[in-house]
């Protein structure tokens, strides 16, 4: 399911147009994204969590010489899901 597709699901399943409904995933999108550029946990009950998680800098290979290199810290978004995602997963 890609943005497009959830959009028409949510268009069919409320009074809202495909249009609007696009613009609906598009914002809810953007404001996840925002709120974790800015460190936030976003939660959203019965659905899940989404964190901002460091990860730190470390040696690592290039896989094309085998040269050791260093990899930058970065951060990454992870996601946990709730425990009604869970039960809908595993039946």
């Amino acid at each position: 399911m890609n943005n497009s597709d959830l959009a028409d699901t949510i268009a069919s399943s409320s009074d809202v147009s495909k249009a609007d409904a696009r613009k609906i995933v598009d914002a809810v999108f953007n404001a996840i994204a925002d709120a974790a550029a800015k460190g936030e946990e976003v939660s959203l009950n019965g659905f899940g969590k989404f964190k901002v998680k460091d990860s730190p800098e470390r040696e690592g290979r290039n896989p094309a010489t085998g040269e050791a290199m260093t990899i930058k810290a970065s951060k990454k978004l992870t996601f946990t899901p709730a425990k009604a995602v869970k039960d809908k997963l595993n039946g």
